[in-house]
C-alpha cells in the first residue's frame, strides 16, 4: 500500500521528464532527440497540472506542439545543410 502512495501525478510526471532529458542527452540521432523532447514536454505538462497551475497548462500545451514543428524544421534544415557540406567536400576532394 505504501508503494502505490508513491505513484502520482507528480512522480510520474517527474520520471517521465527524467527521462526525456536523459535522452535528449545521450541519444545520438537528431530524430530520437525529437521524440525525447516531446517526452519531455509531456512531464513538465504534468508536473504544471500537478501544481494547479491549470492556465499555464492550458498555455503550454498549446505551445508545446509548435515548439515541436519548429524543432522538427530545424533539424530537417541541419540535416540538409550538412548534407550540401559532405558533397561539397566531396567535389573539392575529386577536383
Amino acid at each position: 500500500m505504501a508503494f502505490l502512495d508513491f505513484i502520482n501525478i507528480s512522480t510520474v510526471s517527474a520520471a517521465v521528464s527524467l527521462i526525456g532529458a536523459a535522452g535528449i542527452i545521450l541519444l545520438p540521432k537528431p530524430v530520437d532527440k525529437v521524440i525525447m523532447f516531446t517526452l519531455l514536454e509531456g512531464g513538465f505538462l504534468g508536473m504544471i497540472v500537478a501544481a494547479k497551475y491549470l492556465d499555464v497548462a492550458v498555455a503550454a500545451a498549446i505551445l508545446d506542439p509548435i515548439s515541436t514543428v519548429i524543432l522538427l524544421i530545424a533539424v530537417i534544415k541541419i540535416n540538409d545543410v550538412r548534407k550540401e557540406k559532405l558533397k561539397a567536400q566531396e567535389e573539392m576532394n575529386i577536383a
